[in-house]
């Protein structure tokens, strides 16, 4: 598979970072016992983290994967796009 420069990537890769932390500390939250409704406001930050990563990666992917399939007349890459926003938006 073709490697991709993504400009956003180490925003991303700091972001990604933050998530995990926060989800351990989700994990960490129910294992001690602590509110159901705290556990659930935290998994919904942690949702909200993911879509805008997802929103970064997709940006990204369009300003350069995209612009440059459509150069070289690639049609296989706006169905991949297409698919994968399909998936993302579920």
């Amino acid at each position: 598979m073709k490697e991709h420069h993504h400009p956003q990537q180490k925003k991303i890769i700091n972001r990604m970072s933050r998530v995990i932390g926060h989800a351990e500390a989700i994990k960490r939250m129910y294992a001690e016992g602590k509110e159901c409704s705290e556990i659930l406001i935290q998994i919904a930050a942690v949702k909200s983290a993911l879509n805008n990563i997802g929103k970064l990666i997709l940006e990204d992917h369009i300003n350069h994967c995209i612009i440059e399939a459509v150069e070289n007349k690639d049609h296989q890459v706006l169905e991949k796009l297409n698919d994968a926003i399909d998936k993302f938006i579920k």
